[in-house]
């Protein structure tokens, strides 16, 4: 394999060595924020809903987080090959208009479109994700407390600063400022929520949309979405503020019988770096006894170099290409384009599973 590592947990690597890897073996796929980042996880994830789970009949448990939370609500479509290749043109093709002597549009333009982007994408076929027959899908937002609880041009960068202060000296301390809010189609969910503080409320025709734009709705970037129906007043952000990688403790919801079976994780790194405030704190980017059963599937860091610009697609893209939308298009459609061969080595490995090729995670 040139393009893709495996990494995996201790039962995870225990359970390749004696059994391999089945579809029937997975119990949850989670999807990370991180924007552009997901476009070279496109192949991936068509083959894998696509084609391998198929295979399987079990139920599965999707959560997601910003695009992520896009990327698991598009698997609960029908033929969603179909709409993953839209999910990835739609992404790639994004453009915002500049207001005079500003070098990013306002956030308000910006949430505009993109909720009529999500509307245009999912307008009749709400009903097809809440209905999965088998993917149970969970959807991560950020709520704001007390000085975050509304959007405010003074208060909110003041609770911004005081969350990452407070994080700074403990994750779960944060949750005095934000706490994690999960809109569910299920009411198990696959991951213990002692770590941090935690809601739960059932997703519906009502509120998906609503929650599914406040899941990417980065703060300064995009405007909260207020008062989710169904859920707890306030105002809700990216899900990736609190759940940045989705590092939850799978292995205790697996213990209590809430899920069963192994975590795949397609992933853009092999890193699963808990909240997004935690991206500067490396000593909390370890994994822990939470991912034992998790195996992820991550781009060789060398394979990276060989991509546009030598890495990623990402957010600085936006700067880095100014108004040559032609140019970021070819950039970004060209890493997505060379990330099947991600796919292709994990279908390679998969018809004879070699442990010896599974690093510990």
């Amino acid at each position: 394999m040139k393009a893709l590592r495996i990494y995996a947990g201790p039962t995870a690597r225990r359970h390749i060595e004696q059994h391999g890897l089945l579809a029937r073996d997975v119990g949850v796929v989670p999807g990370a924020a991180g924007g552009p980042k997901g476009l070279i996880l496109g192949p991936l994830d068509r083959f894998i809903f696509g084609e391998w789970l198929a295979k399987s009949s079990q139920p599965v448990h999707l959560v997601g987080a910003s695009i992520g939370a896009w990327r698991m609500a598009t698997a609960c479509l029908s033929d969603s090959v179909t709409a993953f290749h839209r999910l990835e043109t739609d992404y790639i093709a994004q453009d915002y208009e500049l207001p005079p002597g500003r070098k990013s549009p306002t956030a308000e333009h910006v949430s505009e479109q993109f909720g009529k982007n999500l509307q245009s994408f999912y307008g009749g076929r709400i009903g097809e994700v809440l209905s999965h027959p088998r993917y149970k899908l969970h959807i991560v937002t950020s709520r704001g407390r007390h000085v975050l609880r509304r959007e405010h041009g003074v208060g909110t960068p003041l609770g911004y600063f005081g969350a990452f202060l407070t994080n700074s000296v403990h994750r779960k301390a944060m949750g005095a400022w934000l706490e994690r809010v999960v809109f569910s189609t299920s009411s198990d969910l696959p991951f213990a929520t002692g770590d941090y503080r935690t809601r739960q409320v059932a997703l519906s025709e009502a509120n998906f949309q609503p929650a599914l734009q406040a899941s990417c709705s980065i703060p300064f970037v995009l405007k909260a979405i207020h008062d989710i129906p169904g859920a707890p007043p306030g105002a809700y952000w990216d899900g990736g503020i609190t759940d940045y990688h989705l590092h939850l403790n799978y292995n205790a919801a697996m213990s209590e019988g809430k899920c069963e079976g192994l975590v795949l994780y397609p992933h853009f790194q092999r890193a699963i770096v808990p909240g997004w405030l935690d991206k500067g704190l490396k000593w909390r980017h370890g994994a822990t006894h939470f991912l034992d059963n998790t195996v992820v599937l991550a781009p060789d860091p060398e394979w990276v170099k060989s991509l546009p610009n030598g890495k990623l697609p990402d957010r600085t893209d936006f700067t880095r290409y100014g108004v040559d939308l032609a140019a970021r298009m070819k950039a970004w459609t060209a890493g997505a384009s060379a990330s099947r061969q991600l796919a292709d080595e994990f279908a390679q490995w998969l018809s004879k599973p070699d442990a010896s090729k599974v690093e510990p995670l």
